[in-house]
């Protein structure tokens, strides 16, 4: 009876320990993962269906929010993409943008520049205004045209489907001649469902933070999944938006070398 004692006290202790982990557990978990990312979430979520911490090349999304950023840190720790918030509408530019752009470069982190779509301007405009701010330059990953329904205040539309496929279409062909290389949609669950973008034939950058995206978007090829917003990187301040690509290393390589030449 003394020797069941013991077991059951060290198994309570086991199961205090563990729930005291907090936050910093999911670091534990994603730093145990081999040769993985040592960052981790700071709300983890309980997966169904494939858990992001299987793939294994993971990066971020960032805007000026993120204040001041040790790149080399953010490298070291894992990350091996970045996108960067460059311009939204026809008017606004990130303040971050041009030296986050740069800094990321010197660290050698692959980034790319993303535009968030408001609907009361057009995809001209809006593609005039991102080629204005975001440099063409070999090296960089292909722009990403945002896609989700816009909560401003200034712009409250929500356009029919087809108005909103016209327009990012005509913003997508103009950054593709300029750049050289065709966007990337980033979209949400509901806008996804309400444009019935499952029957447009692009690259997807999809965000799913409840479930797999193999769950949410039935049946939709994606390359980027962004998973949480509240994630922990060495090197950045308070929380940051986290993604993985879908694939292994080397199709990572592959996908990359394809668009840096």
């Amino acid at each position: 009876m003394k020797l069941l004692g013991r077991i059951l006290t060290v198994l309570l202790l086991v199961a205090v320990a563990a729930c005291g982990r907090g936050p910093s557990q999911s670091r534990a978990v994603m730093a145990g993962q081999g040769v993985g990312p040592k960052f981790g979430d700071s709300a983890p979520h309980a997966w169904v269906g494939g858990h992001p911490y299987d793939h294994p090349v993971h990066g971020i999304d960032i805007s000026r929010y993120q204040g001041n950023i040790d790149w080399n840190a953010v490298r070291g720790s894992g990350v091996s993409f970045a996108f960067i918030k460059a311009t939204e509408g026809g008017d606004h530019a990130d303040p971050n943008f041009r030296r986050y752009w740069a800094e990321a470069a010197q660290a050698r982190v692959p980034r790319g520049a993303y535009h968030y779509f408001y609907f009361c301007r057009s995809g001209t405009q809006q593609a005039a205004w991102f080629i204005q701010n975001v440099p063409r330059e070999r090296g960089a990953m292909p722009p990403v045209i945002d896609l989700e329904w816009t909560p401003s205040k200034t712009c409250p539309r929500r356009p029919p489907a087809d108005e909103v496929l016209r327009e990012a279409r005509i913003f997508k062909d103009i950054l593709q001649q300029y750049y050289g290389q065709r966007p990337i949609i980033y979209t949400t669950v509901d806008f996804y469902r309400d444009n019935n973008l499952a029957s447009w034939r692009e690259e997807f950058w999809l965000r799913s933070v409840a479930g797999h995206p193999r769950i949410v978007y039935p049946g939709q090829p994606y390359t980027f999944w962004q998973y949480t917003g509240t994630g922990v990187v060495p090197g950045i301040g308070g929380n940051v938006d986290l993604n993985v690509f879908s694939g292994s290393p080397a199709q990572w390589r592959m996908w990359l070398n394809r668009r840096l030449q």
